[in-house]
């Protein structure tokens, strides 16, 4: 019959008030009950007293059931373990049909908020406390902090954030919080969903993709440093002259690093925005060095494709063990159909192929007959932030299909490189050029000076597949999988 409640910190309290009061009234009730059983059975109104005995059992009996209803035994809500939200969090539920209870209280339903992703990077003071005031400042204004990366400095910390905050929250805001918190130099730029995954995988991700292919360095070292502008220099240039060298160890230099390349040219990366760290220098710098004990490599996978007249070609992954049989080639090609492709000189053709075969600028697809003779080539060539795309097709072997299943991909690989835009720069009377762009079905832009005609693809379509049946091992991996 006691009645037990429980603090807020667990402990029971047992109300002893009550106790005595209810054996009180037990006892009464034993006392009554015995004086009109001796009344009733000595007397003669015993009847009489009988009667109101019962009526006062009654009227007591009433008066409990009253007390019990008003004064209920289950706790009230301020002494439950539950805790009701804030106001100014009410809605912040991860699930949009989360139920919040608290005690006897009503049951409330709260919606997801609409969040967005940003990347934020701030330099901090290197003393206790200054990255607690930060993340303080944050919290008021519902931004959640998903991780945290922090680059050493001599003289401070520089801490890279992953933040979830309301849709409605501009930069601005959360820059000036920030500021006033102690942070200093703040970038924030929107994240997507890439960004989620932790920096251990992606640069573990980044490193497979540079271990199976050369080309792809100058794009992981993009994706692992943000948006930068990477640049390769070769060691000497066409005329013979040397170009700028880097120390065996690199260089950093406030926004710019520079990278000793695996062939002896140099590797730079600029960054106008935002200073490099040591902690950013020495995992480029790890990168380059895996690239350069792997030493040259590419993909050797290739598909056999058969043109409208029932002739087969095989197109795949060329670099510059390819060089003296793309010369070959460009010597059957004529001088317009080399004219048309490099824009100067014909005679200096042949020495554009060291360049544009090397996987450090980029990619190359050849397709070459049975006999393994190469009758087209398609380039794809970092070009800083942009991304070039060119291609040459011997003239007996030109309007048949080639260039545009060679087109087709190297824009592909190009999306999947997560390249905004390509542009191909060709004649204005180079109309098989401009036929294949138009066929890629993309957004183009056309800008045309003295003759020459730059076309721009902005990559926001899917890009067109392959025209051509295949026969090699794709084909049939392809039809192994509809089956």
């Amino acid at each position: 019959m006691s009645d037990v409640r429980r603090t807020r910190n667990g402990r029971p309290v047992h109300h002893w008030r009550r106790d005595v009061v209810e054996l009180a009234a037990l006892f009464t009730a034993v006392a009554v009950a015995d004086a009109v059983a001796n009344l009733v059975g000595h007397r003669p109104d015993g009847p009489v007293l009988l009667a109101i005995s019962a009526v006062a059992l009654l009227a007591t009996a009433g008066f409990h059931t009253w007390w019990a209803r008003r004064h209920n035994h289950a706790p009230p809500t301020g002494d439950t373990d539950a805790r009701r939200l804030p106001t100014e969090h009410a809605g912040q539920s991860e699930q949009p049909d989360t139920e919040v209870r608290t005690g006897a209280g009503p049951q409330t339903t709260n919606q997801a908020t609409v969040t967005a992703l940003w990347r934020m990077r701030t330099t901090v003071r290197d003393e206790p406390g200054s990255l607690a005031a930060l993340c303080t400042a944050l919290a008021p204004l519902r931004v959640d902090i998903l991780s945290l990366q922090t680059h050493p400095l001599g003289e401070g910390t520089v801490d890279e954030f992953l933040l979830r905050a309301p849709q409605e929250l501009p930069a601005a805001e959360l820059s000036r919080v920030v500021s006033r918190a102690g942070g200093s130099g703040t970038w924030i730029e929107r994240a997507d969903a890439h960004d989620l995954v932790d920096a251990p995988t992606r640069i573990l991700g980044l490193a497979t993709r540079t271990a199976l292919d050369a080309a792809e360095l100058p794009l992981a070292l993009r994706q692992l440093l943000g948006r930068c502008t990477i640049r390769s220099l070769p060691a000497t240039t066409m005329s013979g002259r040397r170009t700028e060298s880097a120390p065996v160890e690199g260089a950093l230099e406030g926004t710019v690093i520079r990278l000793r390349a695996p062939e002896g040219g140099v590797i730079t990366v600029e960054r106008p925005y935002l200073p490099f760290t040591p902690t950013e220098f020495a995992r480029a710098r790890a990168l380059v060095e895996l690239d350069a004990r792997l030493g040259p490599r590419i993909p050797r996978s290739q598909d056999v494709l058969t043109l409208p007249e029932g002739n087969a070609i095989t197109v795949r992954r060329a670099d510059s063990n390819d060089v003296e049989a793309a010369k070959a080639m460009q010597e059957r090609c004529s001088r317009a159909t080399l004219s048309k492709r490099y824009h100067g000189p014909v005679g200096d053709a042949d020495r554009y192929l060291n360049h544009l075969l090397s996987p450090r600028f980029g990619r190359t697809l050849a397709a070459q007959t049975a006999s393994g003779r190469i009758v087209a080539l398609g380039h794809l060539l970092w070009d800083g932030d942009e991304t070039e795309i060119a291609l040459l097709v011997e003239d007996d072997w030109q309007r048949r299909g080639i260039g545009t299943e060679l087109l087709g991909r190297l824009v592909a690989m190009a999306v999947e490189a997560g390249c905004e835009s390509v542009y191909a720069v060709t004649q204005a009377s180079n109309t098989g050029m401009v036929a294949a762009m138009r066929g890629l079905g993309l957004p183009l832009d056309y800008q045309i000076e003295e003759g020459t005609l730059v076309i721009t693809a902005r990559l926001e379509a899917t890009p067109v597949r392959s025209r051509l049946p295949y026969e090699g091992p794709r084909a049939a991996f392809e039809q192994a999988e509809q089956h």
